[in-house]
């Protein structure tokens, strides 16, 4: 099963000027990115990067780098022409996008995006852990997942009860707490995984009307018909946004 992962990163930042060239412990938090994809050991690790600057990072470990246009309108865009450079001739059958603002993501998280990219039938995958701080539950900044989970019957066993899959299907991605009422909700984790020719027709359709009122790039694939598939995991990475976050990642990744 070929497979690629990608990294897009942008100069421009809302709240955290350059925040992917910020120093944390003598490296760019992009270089933190880039060495964590690279020890999830899946295959070729891609820079998608629209500024001089950036790609020295990627040139300095021996990341394969490709300058995009800067004015391309999202993280799937740039990792597209890339990957459009990196394999003309589409050798590579699953793609992963990985944020370039994800410095703490560990190995496994990378990994697990892969596990629902084993059935031909899904056409995109990402992750989700459930929401233990309540207060997420009301952030619209932390982006939730209605689920609809499966269940599995190990092969020749009969007599017991179907235990539960921890791969999901994806029903709806909201900044509200969805669903309503009690019980567990889910934190999603903005890491995502594609068939090849999903990713193909995904970069042809036009923002759709849900993906445009809340803001969630995924929303136009679930509209269109694509089936995403989530895997269930425990830990959620820091995404870095605003000085706090940098400080947080900083104290983290602290040796």
């Amino acid at each position: 099963m070929p497979v690629v992962t990608l990294v897009p990163a942008r100069m421009a930042s809302n709240r955290l000027k350059a925040k992917v060239l910020a120093d944390i412990h003598g490296k760019p938090m992009i270089q933190h990115v880039l060495e964590g994809a690279l020890k999830a050991n899946l295959g070729p690790v891609v820079l998608a990067c629209d500024h001089p600057d950036i790609a020295a990072i990627g040139h300095k470990i021996s990341v394969a780098t490709f300058l995009t246009d800067p004015d391309l309108p999202s993280g799937s865009d740039r990792i597209y022409q890339a990957l459009q450079l990196f394999d003309p001739e589409k050798k590579y059958e699953k793609v992963i996008n990985v944020q370039g603002d994800l410095p703490t993501l560990e190995a496994s998280l990378i990994r697990s995006v892969l596990k629902p990219l084993e059935d031909p039938n899904v056409d995109m995958s990402t992750l989700a852990a459930v929401i233990q701080d309540k207060n997420e539950e009301e952030n619209p900044n932390v982006v939730k997942i209605a689920l609809a989970q499966k269940k599995k019957t190990s092969p020749g066993v009969t007599s017991q009860e179907p235990s539960l899959d921890p791969i999901y299907r994806a029903l709806y991605f909201s900044r509200s707490c969805i669903p309503f009422g009690e019980g567990p909700h889910y934190h999603h984790i903005g890491l995502y995984g594609y068939q090849r020719n999903a990713l193909d027709t995904f970069i042809t359709l036009s923002p759709s009307r849900l993906e445009q009122q809340e803001k969630l790039e995924q929303l136009r694939a679930l509209e269109a018909g694509f089936q995403i598939n989530v895997h269930l995991v425990e830990t959620v990475p820091l995404g870095v946004d605003s000085q706090e976050d940098l400080d947080k990642a900083r104290s983290i990744l602290s040796f």
